[in-house]
């Protein structure tokens, strides 16, 4: 973590490009994640003892609720996995159990911290790739045999001549001269049996479990073929990379990293909440919730790379809460979830500003998508004012699914330009309310279309 740049009010503002409003959730996530640095300062003994403060997210759909949780992690550079808590079921059912989601984050943190790595040894990994592409190529001539501190000088003249020859060929391989030359390499492949077994761990658990174990036993083939040299190089310098770093290394970081830093965000979490309804037939609503428990309590879950304590992982909860509410909730597993924050409900002003706003706003992208087949889209800003009216309009008289309205108001609107872009050539397109309203307006007033097409 870039601890001194990160207090809660830079937090914030980070967050603030990516995400219009929500002030609240925005405080309540950065200072949980500031709490974490802080807790990393401690002694080790009180620091262990520091738990951390899991926060739930109550709002509708398409307010920002996993886009917050998503950019925090982004800045905290943590491991991070989203999961439905609908998907998973009561231990002794057929279906994922919640312990998978901790292994899951761990496999996303081997992977990145993998791939970290081998960006760090890559330039080494380039240069013992390009000797052995010279081996490939032009070979050093085998020396014959001599006697003891006495070599020939026929021996020595042919060293000298294939030396100069190999200079020659390192730099045309360095000005990237030969990439369409076909070469023949040799890969190293492992044959791995498919074998399926089934555990309470799950399937994919002991699955993979297995094949690791039996992977140092089986024998490697070493498969000869025939590609480009610019492929040859790419496919040498991977095996060369992988060969410079530290698997032990890369498992123990990113343990550390997921059990120090790690986020799990769990959405729908209201739909595990028992809220006098007609309770679902395929899972146990409180049965879920109490496997969920001790996960968040902290406990200790076994995974492929090692056990993994999750006492220090934060975890982000969301839910529209509409039937629920968190008091639903088993009383256990809400104690453990202290931080509570509601969501503001998108208004027209909200929309206009996340049309325009946001690095990564809608306006931009669709303006770079077009830019592309070299036209260049130009919104007024009555045109933005109109779109964000009738998105906030079709939310009230159909079904609120908030930002989101953008993207389907988005796309019927630019929809006859997208599919002539191809055609229409190098060209300036301004779109005004008057277009907005010619192309939306019929489907807006109609109810039923709106709720079809919108």
């Amino acid at each position: 973590m870039r601890e001194k740049r990160l207090t809660p009010p830079a937090i914030v503002k980070e967050l603030d490009k990516y995400i219009i409003g929500q002030k609240e959730a925005k405080r309540a996530v950065a200072i949980a994640l500031r709490n974490r640095w802080r807790r990393q300062k401690l002694p080790p003994r009180l620091r262990d003892e520091v738990a951390p403060k899991n926060i739930i997210m109550i709002g509708s759909t398409g307010i920002g609720k996993t886009e917050i949780a998503r950019r925090l992690a982004q800045l905290a550079q943590a491991p991070f996995l989203k999961v439905e808590a609908s998907k998973y079921t009561e231990v002794g059912y057929v279906g994922r159990d919640v312990e998978s989601m901790v292994r899951d984050l761990t496999n996303i943190a081997v992977h990145t911290v993998r791939i970290k790595m081998l960006r760090k040894v890559r330039e080494m990994a380039k240069k013992l790739a390009q000797e052995k592409l010279l081996d490939v190529l032009l070979p050093l001539p085998p020396r014959t045999p001599s006697l003891p501190g006495k070599e020939s000088d026929v021996d020595n003249e042919r060293l000298r001549k294939a030396e100069r020859s190999r200079e020659i060929l390192k730099q045309k391989l360095k000005n990237k001269e030969l990439e369409d030359r076909l070469v023949e390499i040799k890969t190293q492949e492992k044959s791995t049996p498919m074998i399926e077994i089934f555990t309470a761990a799950g399937v994919e658990q002991m699955g993979m479990s297995f094949q690791d174990l039996l992977g140092d036993m089986l024998p490697r083939h070493p498969r000869e073929t025939k590609v480009s040299l610019k492929e040859a190089r790419r496919i040498i310098t991977e095996e060369e990379a992988q060969k410079l770093i530290d698997k032990d290394k890369v498992i123990e970081k990113a343990i550390h990293r997921v059990e120090d830093s790690g986020i799990l965000f769990i959405d729908e979490i209201d739909k595990v909440a028992s809220g006098g309804g007609p309770e679902r037939a395929d899972i146990s609503r409180e049965g879920v919730q109490r496997d969920l428990l001790p996960i968040v309590e902290g406990t200790t879950v076994a995974t492929r790379y090692g056990a993994i304590k999750t006492d220090h992982i934060l975890f982000i909860a969301a839910g529209a809460f509409h039937a629920t509410s968190p008091s639903d909730l088993i009383p256990e597993l809400q104690g453990r979830f202290p931080i509570r924050v509601e969501l503001d409900k998108l208004t027209k002003d909200d929309f206009r500003r996340i049309l325009t706003e946001p690095k990564n706003s809608l306006i931009k992208q669709y303006q770079a998508l077009m830019k592309t087949e070299k036209i260049n889209l130009a919104f007024t800003k009555t045109a933005i004012e109109e779109i964000a009216s009738l998105a906030y309009l079709v939310n009230e008289q159909t079904e609120d699914i908030g930002a989101r309205r953008l993207y389907t108001v988005m796309e019927k609107l630019l929809e006859e330009i997208s599919f002539k872009a191809s055609q229409i050539g190098r060209k300036s397109l301004r779109i005004d309310a008057s277009y907005v309203r010619a192309k939306l307006k019929d489907i807006v007033e109609s109810k039923d279309l709106s709720r079809y097409i919108l």
